[in-house]
């Protein structure tokens, strides 16, 4: 009996030692594939690269490089958005809530929800509502709001033109996006309506080549234009939601009635219209890293927990409770990623895929994320589809990728990858990532 007890206390401190060696191998060998491969690319001789890769079985990290140092994470960003959203949105969106002044009219608070008439969705229970009720319809406009401020500390505003750029309000319409179509007689059209008489034309159009705000106040247009021949029939840029109350003014023209401003109240026996299940907004806010999507996201949680649309309020928030035992403190600023004043550490989004994977569980993100061959990866990872979810992140010598891998023996790791001051293109950076990433997959 002695013998077997002496065998067993020799036994655990050898297996041990083995476990160990093994897992000093796993770094080594990781650290050397990440040298030949990211590391010494040439793509990134001179750029600032920062790598951790973590199993959550073993709650262990498998590898580190630079993974306690901060980087612009571009559309990562959108994880922590993602997550707070999966976290306090509910199945289904809030599109509304309103009250019942009196037997002839209806006051409602709007909600941050984007999908509102937006076309990536064919059906509007909030625009059904309030274009069927028979009733005088007041907006409550809200006593604190980005309305004012619809850009992002830090956006690039002279791309106010661009579709990816569109400013944040407290009741989108549209998506805050402007459709001008012409027709084979150069008639132009816009969708809202409104914005018809808002357009200068270098020549008479038949197919759209270009458009221009005037500038980042006004909502005019300069459209640039083709004579006969390939271009498009429409065209689409933003507009901006708040000037003169500009979503009112689309509302009433789209319901076909007035529509009243009204004072802000606290009541609470408001009642609720949903709109859309939350997960159709995430899923394209991930696939297409929908930086619209993602801002009004952070808009109707900060809605929900503290009664207002302010990002910083709710950024700050969310800091102190969700986000306070991150290994490192963002310096979090947006929702979508388009502001470089973010920054974050990779193991900052190993710990927060952690939370959502530990939270909400893989069936779900598997749902919400990209895959292999779909969204912003559909040109990468094709061969490890269904075996490696991630979201992207892209801006002008930002390279970044954060998600959940599948190894071939089995092994489930987070990861984060985040590459800043490259001079290369995008593709090659993303390439060398690639490599690395199936690497791993394939050889563990």
């Amino acid at each position: 009996m002695l013998t077997i007890q002496l065998k067993a206390r020799c036994f655990l401190p050898l297996a041990t030692c083995l476990l160990l060696l093994a897992s000093c191998n796993i770094t080594k060998q990781i650290s050397r594939s990440a040298k030949e491969i990211v590391l010494q690319d040439s793509s990134l001789l001179t750029a600032h690269v920062g790598i951790s890769i973590y199993e959550p079985g073993e709650n262990k990290y498998w590898y580190n490089y630079n993974g306690e140092k901060y980087f612009v994470p571009a559309s990562n960003t959108k994880i922590p958005a993602c997550y707070v959203a999966m976290k306090y949105l509910g199945d289904s969106l809030v599109g509304l809530r309103y009250l019942n002044d009196n037997d002839s009219s209806i006051s409602f608070k709007p909600n941050g929800d984007p999908t509102f008439l937006h076309p990536d969705f064919k059906v509007h229970p909030v625009y059904n509502f309030l274009n069927t009720t028979g009733l005088n319809v007041a907006v409550l406009a809200p006593y604190e709001t980005n309305y004012r401020f619809p850009y992002g500390n830090g956006w690039q505003i002279n791309d106010v033109s661009e579709t990816y750029l569109v400013p944040r309000s407290e009741f989108p319409v549209y998506g805050n996006l402007v459709t001008f179509s012409v027709n084979d007689t150069g008639k132009v059209s816009s969708i809202p309506r409104i914005f018809e008489n808002n357009i200068v034309t270098d020549i008479q159009c038949r197919v759209f080549k270009s458009i221009k705000k005037f500038d980042v106040f006004e909502n005019k247009y300069l459209i640039g234009c083709y004579g006969p021949g390939n271009g498009s029939k429409t065209i689409r840029a933003p507009f901006r939601p708040t000037s003169g109350l500009v979503y009112i003014e689309i509302l009433g023209d789209t319901i076909h009635k007035k529509v009243r401003t009204g004072i802000y109240s606290n009541r609470n026996n408001f009642k609720v219209i949903h709109s859309q299940p939350t997960d159709s907004l995430l899923k394209p806010m991930m696939h297409r890293s929908d930086n619209f999507f993602a801002e009004q996201s952070l808009l109707m949680v900060s809605n929900e927990l503290l009664g207002v649309m302010n990002d910083e309020k709710i950024i700050d928030t969310l800091l102190k409770t969700d986000f306070k035992d991150l290994p490192q403190k963002p310096r979090w600023v947006d929702g979508s990623g388009l502001s470089r004043y973010n920054l974050f550490t990779p193991q900052d989004f190993v710990a927060i895929l952690n939370k959502m994977k530990n939270e909400f569980g893989m069936n779900r993100i598997k749902e919400i994320f990209p895959t292999g061959g779909e969204g912003t990866i559909s040109s990468y990872y094709k061969t490890d589809s269904g075996f490696i979810y991630a979201k992207t992140g892209t801006l002008s010598g930002v390279v970044a990728l954060s998600g959940f891998l599948t190894t071939k023996k089995g092994k489930q790791l987070l990861f984060s990858v985040l590459i800043n001051n490259h001079q290369a293109s995008a593709i090659a950076v993303r390439r060398a990532v690639e490599k690395f990433i199936q690497s791993i997959r394939n050889k563990y």
